[in-house]
């Protein structure tokens, strides 16, 4: 029996002992409320289930933003990218050349490049499940409940350990009655975007529902070798639930699968130096592209399926057990040069599955309240891709030259936790908490040297000609990690907190790496060659972070905030990076590499802080206010140290994807209209200097920017029609979101060399241009 399979023998087995857990539940007589959140209401107030238990966003001690679902599609919301705009030191955007894999950074961690064989420092959750991979990771706003962001390190109170934060994405549940409802967008570059969902119970104690989604636009541009749009969006995505309640409510059962099909064009990248091979001028348009590769077809497919179970078998004690299946599929073709010389064209796919089972025993009475768990994941995922070097190949005398990779990594780890807070006073509480992980790993790495160009898999019909790479490794990586903190509630709506957290990522093996040509940048003085193991190898990375906060309400809750500062040290930082091999010192890269090193250790500091106020209320009749809402990030992020060949370079490196500041601010106003009620606001949103990679790149880098958006939605019929205009981006501000770079400059000598390649690879990828677009919604 494989892993896999061994794995979803305990998937099964786990909930069915949920379910004979719950039995004697249906003897019970009270009814308990299931846990969940609910969007802003007139007080202002959002409750949210951070900490495994309905409470207050204003209770809870830690850096929290929760965004309900309503207020998403109100502000015209896309995905999940779109809400990195408002959220403090959040770093949430599409990873190069793809829309549907997303690059996640909270508070200065995170993970750019999407290779299998990485932990990802920010947790990503789709009810209540951790995905372990962050392809097909980017989530449509659609059926969605609300989206909360969780700031620092994770792991005491659900799933996987995450070291920077975790963003969940929680979907409705199902209505009590029939429900029918559509939602459709018309905008700017044919965006045409249509929803479709119905649910409905059926007798007493069942109700099911689905929900279809279609997604798409035109491009922002155009490849103007092939024809294609680029930048457009293609996906078809379907949803489905069934729920089951006993007659007590005391014990339910979620069955929930989704399905992704992303048929989208290849985004490519803008070029931003006159090539150095064909002299292709730069193109006017930073959308426009003309890379040639085109195989395979950009194609990925993703889902899963979940059972949630939830049993109350006392007052006080609730069982519940999450099990899950997951598994994606992604091919790319990825065109480094943007041009259409065979020149760093990298034809790619992934494929990643997982099987998990969390059992959670959460506890809850007047002073004491907590939760037991144990989570196990069994995941694996595998990458292979040419780096097809035609131009480098026919002026080494290699026709058709590919480095091809290919890597697989396995990762098993099971993990208990807890976390309790007990009520000393009324007024002040503490919280206590800990987590054991045990990270197993188990690698393949491949790497050759082929001529002939594609390899066999994308239709080729290359010869390798020498094996550089084949290796195998285990590695098992263990850690406790507690956490702690302290409240202090002078009245009903104000709280002081002070917390710690020891957050941990485990080590592994990166499988682009070469086993025979790699610099020593692990900072080990007097090491200048390591064995094949450690060029393949990287170590666990930690951060220890402190946080102070206060959260509270003025003005009979006109008025609420929160403001936290944090300081965190983060030690054995991953670094991970690609180079071109120049493997007989002829001035020829003929190869390629990852290079994953613990390099460094970093310093964060920062202030964040959250607003909305709600000011004339009843200005314009009983339902009107105007209405505000901000927000401040301010991050001061540094390597310590950063050793490149035994030297510490930390003042020549920057925190990538992590700028100085975010802010945001939004005005609005809704009344009453006629039969409905109209609701205008606008947001404005600034972040400072942004460093795509550790390096600073100047070229690449993106100064300070900042962005317009507004809104107009009118709803009538008892908020069973809403009509909507969104405009996003009003200024058209173009902005580099990422970007690949295999050029160097001298400038000693003022001159641009290639490291990978001879047409030098310098290729940006920018966030979305103006769109206006309109919406409607309808529900029955």
């Amino acid at each position: 029996m494989s892993r896999l399979n061994s794995a979803r023998a305990i998937l099964f087995a786990g909930a069915a002992f949920t379910a004979l857990a719950a039995a004697p539940a249906f003897a019970q007589e009270a009814p308990a409320a299931d846990a969940q959140a609910t969007p802003a209401d007139d007080s202002g107030e959002i409750i949210v289930t951070a900490r495994r238990r309905e409470e207050r966003l204003l209770d809870v001690p830690g850096a929290v933003t929760a965004l309900s679902g309503a207020a998403l599609e109100q502000s015209g919301a896309i995905d999940v990218t779109d809400i990195s705009n408002t959220v403090p030191n959040v770093t949430f955007e599409n990873s190069r050349g793809t829309n549907s894999t997303l690059t996640a950074f909270i508070r200065g961690v995170g993970q750019q490049d999407p290779v299998p064989g990485f932990e990802a420092g920010v947790g990503i959750y789709l009810d209540d499940v951790y995905l372990n991979r962050p392809q097909a990771a980017v989530l449509d706003i659609y059926d969605v409940e609300r989206v909360e962001v969780l700031r620092g390190p994770q792991g005491t109170l659900y799933g996987r350990n995450t070291i920077g934060g975790a963003l969940k994405y929680v979907t409705r549940e199902l209505p009590d009655k029939p429900e029918f409802k559509i939602r459709g967008t018309y905008g700017s570059y044919n965006q045409a975007d249509l929803v479709v969902s119905a649910a409905t119970p059926i007798g007493d104690q069942f109700k099911i529902g689905a929900t279809s989604a279609r997604l798409s636009r035109g491009g922002f541009g155009e490849n103007l070798y092939n024809g294609l749009e680029n930048y457009n969006k293609d996906i078809w995505a379907t949803r489905g639930t069934i729920e089951f309640a006993s007659p007590d409510k005391r014990m339910k059962i979620r069955l929930s699968g989704d399905y992704t099909w992303d048929r989208s064009n290849p985004r490519n990248g803008h070029r931003l130096f006159r090539s150095m091979l064909t002299g292709t001028p730069v193109l006017p348009d930073v959308y426009d592209t003309q890379a040639g590769l085109n195989n395979p077809r950009q194609d990925v497919e993703g889902g899963g399926l979940a059972m949630n179970v939830s049993a109350q078998i006392s007052d006080a004690v609730t069982l519940r057990s999450i099990s899950a299946w997951r598994k994606d599929r992604s091919y790319a073709p990825i065109d480094f040069d943007s041009l259409p010389s065979v020149d760093v064209d990298v034809p790619a796919v992934y494929r990643n599955e997982q099987v998990s089972q969390e059992f959670q025993l959460l506890y809850s009475s007047e002073r004491l309240n907590g939760i037991l768990g144990f989570y196990y994941l069994d995941a694996e995922a595998s990458t292979s891709f040419d780096v097809l070097l035609g131009t480098t190949g026919a002026i080494a005398g290699l026709p058709g030259l590919n480095a091809y990779t290919a890597g697989n990594v396995k990762t098993t780890t099971p993990s208990i936790y807890g976390d309790f807070t007990f009520d000393i006073t009324p007024q002040f509480s503490i919280s206590v908490g800990g987590r054991y992980t045990w990270d197993h790993r188990d690698a393949w790495v491949y790497k050759a040297t082929k001529i002939g160009g594609t390899s066999a898999e994308f239709g080729g019909n290359a010869v390798t000609i020498a094996t550089a790479t084949d290796f195998r490794g285990k590695a098992d990586f263990e850690k406790f990690t507690p956490r702690a903190s302290i409240s202090f509630k002078p009245s009903a709506d104000h709280m002081l907190y002070a917390s710690y957290a020891k957050g941990f990522k485990g080590g592994g093996f990166d499988p682009r790496g070469s086993g025979n040509i790699a610099p020593n940048t692990d900072g080990v003085p007097g090491i200048q060659y390591q064995d094949v193991y450690n060029f393949i190898s990287f170590d666990p990375e930690s951060v220890d972070s402190y946080e102070i906060g206060w959260k509270g309400s003025l003005f009979d809750r006109a008025l609420n905030f929160a403001i936290d500062g944090f300081y965190a040290k983060y030690n054995n930082v991953q670094i991970p990076g690609s180079i071109g091999v120049d493997a007989n010192n002829d001035g020829i890269y003929e190869s390629f590499a990852g290079v994953t090193t613990n390099a460094a250790r970093a310093e964060f500091k920062g202030i964040e802080a959250e607003v909305n106020a709600r000011i004339a209320r009843g200005y314009a009749g009983p339902g009107s206010a105007f209405t505000f809402n901000g927000s401040l990030g301010w991050i001061d992020g540094k390597y310590k140290e950063f050793y490149v060949n035994n030297v510490n370079v930390a003042n020549q490196r920057n925190i990538q994807n992590t700028p100085e500041w975010t802010l945001s601010g939004t005005i609005g106003t809704y009344l009453e209209a006629g039969p409905g009620t109209l609701n205008v606001s606008t947001t404005v949103s600034y972040r400072s200097e942004t460093h795509q990679f550790e390096t600073p790149i100047p070229w690449l880098d993106q100064p300070g920017y900042a962005l317009w958006d507004a809104n107009l939605t009118y709803s009538f019929g008892d908020g069973r029609y809403e009509i909507g205009v969104h405009a996003k981006n009003i200024t058209d501000q173009r902005y580099i979101t990422s970007g690949y770079n295999y050029l160097s400059y001298n400038p000693t000598t003022q001159v641009y060399s290639s490291t990978l390649g001879r047409e030098g690879i310098a290729t940006a990828f920018y966030g979305n241009p103006r769109q206006v677009f309109g919406t409607f919604s309808l529900k029955f």
